[in-house]
């Protein structure tokens, strides 16, 4: 019997997360979750201020993992190892949370375990569905949008990911054009929900092109347009969320059709997987339910809870590497990284776009 429980700390954009997750046998428990969002903060200025962000984790991280080990009902000692985002995220907060993490590890002489931001969504379905190796994965949140074949822990290969900006990115550029607050994707879904997807013609770019790329810069200028055009109303603005959403479920049920028809899967049959905070978008996930369906394969999502950035996922991430084994042995000497892909290889042969000194995004 393999059995580990691991505290894990998120701070990657504008939540500070702790949780404490029991990994045993291949099967998880949640023993304490604490999240402190930063909505409040950051509502004023229509998305996330950086600067902002750091201090609020700085503020709070301490009593967020306090609160979580108390909920736990376990002490330090009864921890097998601490895990933390280091990365990819706003370097500031990934920072926070890193330190606190290995100083935490320090401490108490348990081992620290970076992990990938990435891999936490990549990994999240695990926390509550029954979801081995491989699957193919749609991670789609606002800083990154791809497909990945995910063969194994550690093992993944790009299929192809945004050559612009990410779908969570336009949603809320969207929300910010119509002053409908902050977070902007759930704005956007609310609001879309009295709206006609069919009202306005937006565009579905690429999909006439070969590949699983995809492009959303295209779509939020005709939503600027059409907003610059002249004074909407309520039902002009709840029309064109409607299509505004509809456009981009589109073009990612789209591609995973594409993605589902060249993926072998394993031997009991194909898993599409849908990860990061986009994936809580109701409409999204009845598109590629239906495209899952139409080709075979089952969908899964983690619960919406866990479909925005939190700690348990970076946990089972952590707890996963430990078992295996795979922890870095330079972990404490680990830097923070502002980008970190999961397919390294790809970034570093075939970027689609970034570089520089903080290295390629996608």
């Amino acid at each position: 019997m393999t059995r580990v429980t691991v505290l894990g700390i998120e701070t990657s954009c504008d939540e500070t997360a702790a949780a404490i997750l029991r990994l045993e046998d291949g099967k998880t428990t949640i023993l304490s979750e604490i999240v402190r969002s930063q909505i409040e903060e950051h509502a004023p200025y229509g998305g996330v201020v950086p600067e902002i962000a750091a201090r609020a984790h700085a503020d709070v991280a301490d009593k967020v993992v306090a609160a979580a080990i108390r909920d736990s009902g376990l002490s330090l000692q009864a921890i097998d190892g601490i895990a933390a985002t280091s990365g990819p995220g706003l370097i500031g907060g990934v920072m926070v949370g890193m330190m606190t993490g290995k100083a935490i590890a320090l401490a108490t002489g348990k081992p620290f375990i970076p992990v990938n931001h990435l891999e936490g969504h990549a990994l999240s379905p695990r926390l509550a569905s029954d979801c081995p190796f491989p699957y193919l994965l749609l991670l789609v949140s606002g800083g990154h949008c791809q497909f990945i074949e995910v063969k194994g822990l550690g093992d993944y290969t790009r299929l192809g990911t945004t050559i612009d900006d990410a779908a969570g990115e336009a949603f809320d550029k969207l929300a910010k054009l119509l002053g409908l607050g902050f977070p902007g994707g759930p704005a956007v879904e609310r609001t879309a929900m009295g709206g006609n997807p069919g009202r306005y013609k937006l565009p579905r770019p690429l999909l006439d092109r070969a590949g699983l790329d995809m492009s959303f810069a295209g779509l939020k200028t005709a939503a600027a347009r059409i907003i610059e055009a002249g004074s909407l109303d309520e039902q002009d603005k709840a029309d064109l969320c409607a299509s505004y959403q509809a456009a981009i479920a589109d073009c990612l049920s789209a591609r995973a059709g594409r993605a589902l028809d060249g993926f072998r899967g394993g031997k009991d049959g194909k898993r599409l997987v849908v990860a990061g905070g986009v994936a809580a978008n109701t409409a999204i996930r009845q598109a590629l339910e239906a495209v899952a369906e139409a080709n075979g394969a089952v969908l899964i999502a983690p619960p919406l809870k866990h479909c925005t950035d939190n700690a348990a996922m970076i946990a089972l991430a952590g707890a996963e590497r430990l078992v295996e084994g795979s922890v870095p042995s330079e972990a404490m000497t680990f830097s923070s990284r502002p980008r970190w892909p999961l397919d390294e290889q790809s970034a570093a042969t075939n970027p689609v776009y970034g570089g520089g000194k903080r290295g390629a995004k996608a």
